[in-house]
């Protein structure tokens, strides 16, 4: 067909055009037409479709799958799909040994692989799947860092497991291992527990982090409305994919919203509010702030706690509660949550969905609360979010808590002080430790680990022992959204930094009082003085590699823990 065809000449300007149209360009459509793209298909829009499938976690299985009815949603709507793949950490696989230090890390390998393949190719557009915690970060990361016509697509949780007429889930068995380390569960119960606890593909059923950024991604206006809480392995998927292919090409073709008109500051303050009223998974007080950094906006850990303070926490779920992100789905999904919080006047009803609806005209849709999944406004669980920033003189700029499910909110005791999880670990295991001790992990943050790991395998442990109020737990590296107790996680500034956690001795007392948001050590000024004058910094290690890079580039928790300068304006060029 010549170059000045109608199917090349009388439709709207895409980007994408710079890589099919004239006659220099000959090379580039022989590399299309080798792909089976005749004509037709290149005289369309061009438009991403990127999942993280692959074999590494059940969290990613059978994104594939519903990636394909998306790819069929964008070809009725006039588009040409071109599907890509991007690589995924298991947070469970990768948890209590050095894998760990990539799963943080993973999220900015997403959302740079994301950005240089729709860049390099100049797509038009982009869908967007994700399973596991990072996933779903980094792919909303790279949506509000491109700024082009954007849909995000959370895959769903697994169902639970049952066990003795009970759901459990992956979390049982982590906590089963502290279990058979006290005593009070055998091996064979172990066994039992494993063998059932994850019966499907799908991430994490309880309102960890996968979960928390599934409705984070409805919040912020860049998922569809309902979709998060579905399961991976219903039917219902299908659907929502394909329609999200609709929306995508209704978004191009109509100029928007754009991801940075729904990423805006009364969003974020939306999704850090759903994520108080759940007792989600306090990852997201890190995740939010890198996702606003994309559009240059400052809402830092400081803001997030402001929203988490007065936002009550209305939904009873798992780790602090009792219901699992299926019970969510059956009453309504997530946006039940938001409709709650809007009647609360703790969610912003102008914010935008996707479709260009306000947040307020879309609620209308979903049912009010069922008032014991998500209670009503006349039964709240508590006053107070599930989720709690802490500061004093050993975390300046905050520590994070999930009070969600805590039978006391104060806590004092010495200091036992681990240089790394893995030393730490090993005195858990061997519950070398004692009730009332604050046990404190330090050099796990992001510069200082490097990558913050994620220690659930650690907390879990203390939890199964039964110690999981008994004693409180500090570090500067993450929990995971499974995490419950006394844990104290995302300290900052960091220990590697010189932050005041560097500082610490076994035996100095810790006091915590979740209530006053308060956190200190019991020793003057000058001490602490004295103490930071004689303070080295440890050695650096040769990395080598991606753990190298990041520890050169990577800012602090309290601000997302992210790698750029954020704020990215890209100069799209016409040809």
């Amino acid at each position: 067909m010549p170059d000045d065809s109608p199917a090349r000449t009388n439709r709207p300007k895409y980007r994408s055009r710079i890589t099919t149209d004239g006659m220099d360009r000959t090379p580039h459509r022989g590399f299309m037409r080798a792909m089976g793209l005749d004509d037709e298909a290149i005289a369309k829009p061009m438009i991403g479709v990127v999942t993280t499938d692959g074999e590494m976690t059940p969290c990613t299985m059978g994104l594939r799958e519903q990636a394909a009815f998306a790819k069929q949603g964008i070809a009725e709507a006039g588009g040409t799909p071109r599907e890509f793949t991007t690589i995924s950490v298991s947070d469970g696989i990768s948890m209590n040994h050095q894998g760990m230090k990539f799963s943080l890390l993973s999220r900015e390998l997403i959302a740079d692989s994301v950005e240089a393949a729709i860049r390099g190719h100049v797509y038009d557009a982009v869908i967007g799947f994700g399973g596991c915690d990072k996933n779903l970060p980094g792919m909303m990361m790279a949506m509000v860092r491109l700024n082009i016509p954007s849909v995000f697509i959370y895959g769903g949780s697994k169902l639970p497991g049952t066990y003795k007429g009970k759901d459990i889930t992956l979390l049982t068995t982590y906590e089963g291992v502290g279990g058979v380390l006290a005593g009070t569960m055998s091996e064979e119960e172990l066994k039992e527990l494993e063998l059932v606890c994850a019966p499907t593909i799908g991430a994490c059923p309880g309102q960890f982090t996968a979960n928390t950024m599934g409705m984070v991604s409805e919040a912020l206006g860049l998922a569809p409305l309902g979709s998060s809480m579905i399961p991976a392995v219903y039917s219902e998927r299908k659907g929502v994919a394909r329609t999200a292919g609709h929306a995508l090409m209704a978004a191009l073709e109509n100029g928007g919203p754009l991801p940075r008109d729904l990423v805006t500051r009364k969003s974020l303050e939306n999704a850090a509010a759903v994520v108080a009223a759940t007792g989600g998974s306090t990852n997201a007080a890190m995740h939010l702030p890198a996702i606003a950094h994309e559009a240059g906006i400052d809402f830092d850990m400081a803001a997030v706690a402001e929203v988490f303070d007065r936002t009550p926490l209305v939904a009873d779920l798992q780790p602090g509660g009792r219901f699992l992100a299926k019970d969510v789905n059956n009453i309504g999904g997530a946006p039940v949550i938001f409709k709650l919080l809007m009647e609360l006047g703790c969610f912003d009803g102008s914010a935008l969905t996707l479709t260009g609806e306000t947040m307020a005209e879309a609620l209308k849709a979903f049912p009010d609360p069922d008032g014991e999944v998500v209670r009503t406004k006349d039964n709240l669980i508590s006053p107070d979010g599930g989720v709690v920033v802490l500061k004093g003189n050993l975390c300046p700029d905050g520590a994070l808590l999930k009070v969600a499910g805590l039978k006391s909110l104060t806590f004092r005791g010495p200091a036992r002080v681990f240089d790394s999880e893995d030393a730490c670990t090993k005195v858990v295991q061997n519950r070398e430790y004692n009730e009332g001790d604050v046990i404190v992990i330090r050099y796990e943050g992001p510069a200082g680990g490097p990558g913050m790991r994620e220690m659930l395998g650690t907390t879990a442990v203390i939890y199964g022992q039964g110690m999981g109020e008994k004693v409180a737990l500090l570090t500067d590296g993450r929990f995971s959204g499974a995490t419950r107790g006394m844990m104290i996680g995302y300290a900052s500034p960091e220990a590697a930094t010189g932050g005041p956690l560097a500082l610490i001795r076994d035996g100095d007392i810790i006091e915590i009082d979740a209530q006053a948001r308060k956190i200190s050590v019991e020793l003057s000024e000058e001490e602490m003085d004295k103490r930071r004058a004689a303070w080295k910094a440890p050695d650096p290690r040769h990395l080598g590699g991606a753990l190298e890079k990041y520890a050169r580039l990577v800012g602090p928790a309290n601000k997302g823990a992210v790698t750029h300068s954020g704020n990215v304006e890209w100069e799209w060029e016409e040809h």
